[in-house]
């Protein structure tokens, strides 16, 4: 029961975030948007990487993230293997596909690749700064996965929705994402909703920095 109920709250989640990502850029401007490279690549980066494992036997081995072995390439390559079997590998495929997609038609390829690339490095280095270091941890990977740098690049775009809506139910569904988070993790000891908190948290400077920077100038329309 509580392994389904972990699945149900984690993919429940994704949703959210996924919902505030259609709210900020559009849900009808989905068909005039321009490709979106930053995520094909991300992506093809993750089924490459699956390709990888079905051939080579000693992929995980080489390239997860295990502290016990060594390699500094481990903490990149790990994102793009998948642990979690079948269904958990197609998911997390689906989730980065359409996150990155989402991400890049708000916040533009660059600040994408940015925070998926904050979403590998960060979350470990947040928890040794509160202490987390010694139990569980944020990453919710158990050493390889994509799933927790797409759930921290995911609540960006709760923390972008926030920003343009005043409308109360839209509201709650950005706040309620860094919310969700934290109960699935006092309570479940939930990594994917950690790093959603992380993610939210880090969009707010981020959007305040670009948002003066883009601000017109006086005497123009917004």
């Amino acid at each position: 029961m509580e392994a389904i109920l972990f699945n149900v709250t984690t993919a429940a989640l994704m949703v959210m975030m996924v919902n505030c990502g259609l709210g900020v850029v559009g849900r009808d401007t989905l068909r005039g948007r321009p490709v979106p490279w930053a995520a094909i690549a991300l992506t093809a980066l993750a089924v490459g990487g699956v390709l990888l494992q079905l051939v080579w036997s000693g992929a995980m081995d080489a390239l997860d993230a295990d502290p016990a072995r060594s390699g500094w390439w481990r903490e990149f390559t790990s994102v793009f293997m998948q642990n979690g079997g079948l269904f958990g590998g197609l998911w997390n495929l689906a989730t980065l596909a359409a996150v990155a997609a989402l991400a890049q038609w708000y916040w533009g390829g660059p600040l994408t690749l940015g925070f998926f690339l904050a979403g590998i490095l960060l979350p470990g280095r947040i928890d040794s700064l509160l202490g987390f270091g010694d139990g569980p941890s944020a990453d919710p990977r158990n050493f390889a996965g994509s799933s927790g740098a797409t759930y921290f690049l995911g609540a960006t775009l709760a923390l972008a929705f926030l920003t343009r809506t005043r409308l109360p139910k839209e509201l709650a569904l950005a706040v309620g994402v860094p919310v969700l988070g934290l109960a699935m993790w006092l309570a479940q000891e939930n990594g994917h909703g950690l790093v959603s908190v992380y993610g939210f948290a880090l969009a707010a400077p981020v959007w305040a920095v670009r948002h003066r920077l883009i601000r017109p100038a006086p005497g123009r329309a917004a």
